[in-house]
């Protein structure tokens, strides 16, 4: 079964799939060159939802075009993405907060001890 993907739908399928590797890449450099942990969550977090999103409004574009029919099953996958992902990354965050405050009370009681 060969099937050809309308102008009206390929154009701006391609767009959206080039606009969800820049904001992939983006993500993925704000990662790399980013300085603290807080930050480098941050960035990823923003940018590779945006590029998941991005990509999964291409395939309903696509999948509406040869079926037919409105395809819907890509948002709920979309939804459900942008949900979880700002969840997951703020547990890491307090994660990370809940860790560094330890070290420093840590590091704080071993030095009054040192001390007397």
């Amino acid at each position: 079964m060969s099937a050809d993907v309308p102008l009206w739908a390929g154009i701006p399928a391609v767009a959206l799939l080039v606009l969800a590797g820049v904001f992939s890449l983006t993500g993925s450099v704000g990662l790399l060159r980013l300085r603290d942990f807080y930050s480098r969550v941050h960035a990823p977090t923003l940018a590779t939802t945006m590029g998941a999103v991005c990509t999964l409004l291409a395939s309903v574009l696509v999948f509406s075009a040869l079926r037919s029919r409105l395809a819907l099953h890509e948002l709920v996958i979309a939804l459900l993405l942008v949900l979880t992902s700002p969840v997951t990354a703020m547990l890491l965050m307090r994660a990370a907060r809940y860790r560094m405050r330890r070290r420093e009370q840590q590091a704080a009681g071993s030095g009054d001890s040192a001390e007397t």
